[in-house]
């Protein structure tokens, strides 16, 4: 998977998060404040990102993911205290859950795609048999 493809699917679990979250809590979807309610995640998450690239991770792999949610989860959660925002421990229960649902989520569905893949049985082509009788019923 492209790394460009990964950073925007960790951009939108973020998105994604902050925009339920704030429907949850009957807050306007405006613009706005899905900006500002996002930013210390996205802050976060672009840090990992940003170690990702110098260490010349991949980024997709599942201890990719746990960074990343981790990273995310708590420098977001810092930064939103700094910016003079709340963070009452059941909200950091929930970002935890859904951060690490969606941020190792779509890893660990790619993993088992990918690991599905590789153990299905490939059929063999009777042509390149090397049982002659194989090779000329094919034919």
């Amino acid at each position: 998977m492209n790394r460009g493809v990964a950073i925007l699917l960790d951009l939108v679990m973020v998105v994604a998060f902050v925009v339920i979250g704030r429907a949850s809590h009957t807050e306007p979807l405006d613009f706005d404040g899905i900006q500002r309610t996002a930013l210390p995640f996205v802050a976060g998450l672009l840090i990992a990102w940003i170690g990702f690239l110098l260490k010349r991770h991949s980024g997709v792999t599942l201890v990719n993911g746990v960074f990343a949610w981790a990273m995310t989860l708590a420098l977001g959660v810092l930064f939103r205290l700094l910016l003079g925002d709340t963070a009452e421990v059941s909200f950091i229960i929930v970002s935890a859950l859904f951060l690490a649902a969606t941020i190792i989520g779509w890893r660990l569905i790619l993993w088992l795609v990918k690991r599905a893949r590789r153990q299905a049985p490939k059929a063999k082509d009777p042509r390149r048999s090397g049982n002659p009788a194989k090779r000329n019923a094919a034919r």
